[in-house]
């Protein structure tokens, strides 16, 4: 019997116990053993003999035990305090029964020999026996993993500050947490035939609509793609139309908002190794709202979705109005505004327009390099381009002032609603370009046919602009306008769900 009580501390147990796999892998070596050898030899051959795949064979009583795993993502301390010591201390015949009980895991199966190669890849010990066809997986997964914290893209002034990881179990613990019910359902798959990515998808039981989940789940099956490395993969592929520009799925980064989704009857869809949780329906009005307004006064939360919308709209047409009015329609501007921008635009070598687009390009760019350099520099080229680039622009009299502000009025304008800025951004230079070539009747015919073609999506029999078209009077309760939480009475109406009440009147 092998004993390591005498070792004073935890580095001394781990220096013992290697010297012991160095013995019993030579021990091992002398003698037979060839089977044990052979289904190892076998698996190294399918992994190519990558460098990050372990393998052990030891020998006790004659009964011969396989190790085989991924030291990248296993710990060999953890390896020999949960597997290997309660082995070598085992006074009995080791069997895979014995070995299955006395190894120190949570999560200990039999695998198929089919499965086994997967379960390796997946950072899973798998053991092969000389006296037993079976083969035992244990679980002792060990990585680095970011701590829940506040979402950049999510802060808040009042409420919980904690964000989704890309760890999925820590993911699906955060949202356990705050739906601590036997109705919250959380139902396993996999995707992607090289990354096998895993995902989990999370519903409540009696309230999400069931076909809604089973059309999730029908076009999760057909997904046939290489690797899922994020969850922003699966937002095209989910999609009802993946060629349109407008987004159809909710993205997340807070288990509150999620689980506050999910009691709506909405669906959420978490993939390992991204902290971005999707929700299925989604309307526009999702991102209108934030999380704020369900933690302050709601008279308060109704003003600052209306300043959001108005922000929406000034950062889409206010360029393209500009120029338009500054091109086609300058006599229903103010004669004082008209000299104004005659005077500081005379000394212009360019057109209105190719001003303004210039512009519109230059805190593109200024916004692009201030989002991959570090901190420190960003802020430094944010200040240089925004203050030094522009007053110096204005005064060797190649942008006017006018035009800075305006555009400059856009761009911040545009950050009232973060989850669109794609959408808006595009929108911005469609209409900054029917401004220009065709003035307000452009801008007034591109808005329509915007506003008519968003009105034709439904996300999962959701109306894209649901609850104003059509117009749910129940749902505005939520809308534009917030009501107290006392008098929400019912869940949306503007998609499927199986139960409508939430709270008795």
């Amino acid at each position: 019997m092998i004993t390591l009580r005498f070792c004073e501390s935890q580095i001394e147990r781990h220096i013992v116990l290697e010297y012991i796999f160095t013995f019993f892998v030579y021990t091992t070596n002398k003698g037979d053993g060839m089977e044990v050898k052979k289904e190892i030899d076998e698996l190294l051959k399918k992994l190519h003999n990558s460098i990050d795949v372990t393998n052990r064979v030891v020998e006790k009583d004659g009964v011969q035990v396989g190790f085989i795993y991924l030291k990248s993502m296993t710990d060999n301390a953890i390896f020999a305090d949960a597997i290997f010591e309660p082995i070598s201390r085992f006074e009995g015949e080791l069997s895979f029964d014995s070995v299955k009980e006395i190894v120190q895991a949570n999560d200990v199966q039999e695998v198929k020999k089919a499965d086994i190669l997967q379960k390796i890849l997946k950072g899973v010990v798998v053991l092969i026996f000389s006296n037993s066809e079976k083969f035992l997986a244990v679980d002792i997964l060990s990585f680095p993993s970011r701590i829940p914290s506040e979402p950049p893209t999510s802060p808040v002034i009042m409420g919980p500050r904690e964000g989704f990881t890309e760890d999925l179990k820590t993911n699906v613990t955060l949202l356990r947490r705050r739906l601590a019910s036997d109705q919250l359902i959380l139902e396993e798959s996999t995707v992607g035939s090289s990354s096998q990515t895993k995902l989990v998808i999370a519903y409540l039981d009696g309230i999400a609509d069931t076909k809604i989940v089973k059309e999730i789940k029908k076009k999760l099956s057909k997904i046939k793609i290489d690797g899922v490395v994020d969850s922003y993969y699966l937002l095209t592929l989910l999609s009802d139309r993946p060629d349109s520009m407008l987004k159809q799925i909710g993205c997340c980064e807070k288990p509150d908002i999620v689980s506050a989704k999910l009691l709506e009857g909405r669906i959420a869809i978490i993939v390992d190794n991204s902290p971005i949780v999707l929700t299925i329906p989604f309307v526009l009005l999702e991102d209108l709202q934030n999380s704020n307004d369900y933690y302050t006064n709601y008279i308060y939360s109704s003003f600052l979705r209306f300043i959001r919308l108005f922000g929406l709209i000034l950062s889409v047409f206010g360029p393209g109005v500009y120029i338009a009015l500054q091109l086609f329609h300058y006599n229903v501007l103010p004669i004082n505004y008209l000299i104004t921008i005659a005077d500081s635009t005379q000394q212009i070598p360019f057109t209105p327009f190719i001003e303004i687009l210039f512009i519109s390009l230059l805190f593109q760019i200024l916004y692009e390099v201030s989002l991959r350099l570090p901190s420190y520099l960003g802020l430094a080229t944010s200040i240089v381009g925004a203050l030094i680039l522009g007053d110096t622009g204005v005064k060797a009299g190649l942008i006017s002032p006018p035009t800075v502000i305006v555009v400059a009025i856009a761009k911040i304008a545009l950050y009232t609603v973060p989850e669109q800025s794609a959408q808006i951004t595009i929108l911005q230079f469609v209409f900054l370009v029917l401004g220009a070539s065709v003035g307000l009747l452009g801008i007034v015919g591109g808005a329509i046919y915007v506003l008519a073609y968003a009105n034709t999506i439904e996300n999962f029999g959701a109306p894209y602009l649901a609850p104003f078209s059509p117009f749910i009077l129940s749902d505005n309760k939520d809308g534009l306008l917030k009501v107290p939480l006392n008098d929400m009475t019912n869940r949306p109406k503007s998609f499927s769900n199986e139960k409508k009440e939430r709270l008795d009147d």
